[in-house]
């Protein structure tokens, strides 16, 4: 009976140790993810607050370089630093339109 109690004790041991390390390590994650978010927000509004990073574009510009600000603003927009509405109203600003 000593070596089966003994047994269970170890287990028992062992267990508590993983369910300890394990919520240990879920917290640091998630104190980790809602850094990230805050991060993510706080960039969000201080990227809301700011006028159009754009201009129309003066009547005397070419067209290669309305060309090439319209790839410019569909890469923008493909990476997600755009909405699809922003967009719009960049383009539109930016053919004068």
């Amino acid at each position: 009976m000593p070596g089966l109690l003994r047994g269970v004790a170890r287990t028992a041991v062992v267990a508590g140790t993983a369910t300890a390390v394990s919520n240990r390590v879920s917290r640091r994650q998630a104190g980790r993810w809602a850094q990230q978010d805050a991060g993510q927000q706080q960039y969000q509004q201080s990227y809301q607050q700011q006028p159009p990073a754009q201009a129309p574009a003066p009547a005397g510009d070419d067209m290669s370089t309305k060309i090439e600000q319209l790839k410019q603003l569909g890469e923008l927009k493909a990476q997600g630093v755009l909405t699809e509405s922003e967009f719009e109203t960049q383009k539109r600003a930016l053919l004068g339109t």
